[in-house]
């Protein structure tokens, strides 16, 4: 199985939200946007569902699994 690739700071930055205001909105730490950006944690299905509703996106687009 490949691994997880994030692209959620993309996302983040392009909806002009520092990772302060995306924890907020889905209710984690501004650590836990931090650690999944640079992939040294992999969000439950729950959070990354969160996320890409709060960046009006899909799952998807934030995570793909590298080949």
């Amino acid at each position: 199985m490949g691994e997880l690739v994030a692209h959620l700071k993309e996302h983040r930055t392009a909806a002009g939200l520092t990772q302060q205001e995306l924890a907020d909105r889905v209710g984690v730490s501004r650590k836990t946007i931090n650690t999944v950006e640079n992939g040294v944690f992999v969000p439950s299905t729950i959070l990354a569902l969160k996320l890409a509703r709060s960046l009006d996106t899909t799952v998807e687009a934030l995570f793909t699994l590298a080949a």
